[in-house]
């Protein structure tokens, strides 16, 4: 490093060890006829902790706010927001490129179960195949309208959210937990990720976090007691959400009508994303 060194990179055409990549400069360019305003990314640390009905749910509550809406469905070994919003048709192409499928209540929406011939088929595919195919929903599908567009991430900080984060340009990222003991650490990985690829953190969500009885009418905290709280204020964030155990939610997107959910802390998590987006 030399001693005049200005730590900015971008301007400097020495080499050294010092020297860092500006994630930037690999954004690629979306389908030249979609017209996309915000990209939010949905992320977890870790799988199990409900990031695609949050997604999904997220998605709902932006549909109904009166905004064009997207779910590009980066889960490509796992995909599951067709079956939430009880998709069945297959994504079609024309001479101008591939197209989403809609959803009952317009949401369009790209995922690898669109394209398969069987929807339980597995996707066997190395990583780099797979980044590969996340990268082509961005480039080569046609989003005609989405003033917002969320992608569903793996869990993880492997190779899919490093593709995402290099190749789109994602205006923020919400992160998924849970109210476990590792919740910490998951937490840290996420948000280093974001913090070495330049990305902003909307804030966190804590999926399950309490469970309503309907004979006590009390709060169960079923998994332990909320960390959420102090995790967010150690990484100097906000809490976006705190969702229940609520089966009914569970039975929804099992039965393809997430559409059909109403769920107020989704409302204020929506409101909170949007004054972030606009900010």
């Amino acid at each position: 490093m030399s001693e005049s060194c200005s730590s900015h990179c971008g301007s400097c055409s020495q080499e050294c060890s010092s020297r860092k990549p500006d994630p930037k400069s690999f954004l690629v360019a979306p389908h030249k006829l979609s017209h996309i305003k915000k990209v939010v990314g949905i992320v977890s640390g870790k799988g199990g902790v409900g990031k695609s009905s949050v997604t999904s749910m997220l998605a709902v509550a932006m549909k109904r706010k009166g905004y064009g809406v997207g779910i590009l469905d980066a889960d490509i070994t796992g995909p599951s927001i067709p079956k939430a919003f009880g998709i069945n048709q297959k994504a079609f192409a024309t001479e101008n490129g591939l197209y989403p499928v809609p959803s009952k209540t317009e949401i369009d929406i790209m995922s690898i179960n669109l394209l398969l011939d069987k929807p339980t088929d597995p996707v066997v595919w190395r990583g780099p195949v797979i980044a590969g195919a996340v990268k082509q929903f961005w480039e080569e599908v046609i989003w005609e309208n989405e003033e917002y567009l969320f992608v569903d991430m793996p869990p993880g900080t492997g190779d899919v959210p490093l593709t995402v984060f290099q190749s789109i340009p994602v205006d923020g990222i919400v992160i998924v937990t849970s109210p476990q003991d590792l919740v910490s650490m998951i937490v840290a990985k996420a948000v280093k990720m974001a913090n070495i690829m330049n990305v902003p953190i909307i804030g966190l969500v804590e999926n399950y976090s309490y469970f309503m009885c309907p004979d006590c009418d009390k709060k169960h905290a079923i998994f332990g007691e909320s960390k959420i709280d102090e995790v967010a204020a150690e990484y100097g964030l906000q809490v976006l959400a705190k969702l229940p155990i609520d089966p009914a939610i569970a039975k929804a997107c099992d039965n393809g009508q997430v559409e059909e959910v109403e769920l107020e802390p989704i409302n204020e998590m929506a409101a909170k994303v949007e004054a972030f987006c606009k900010a």
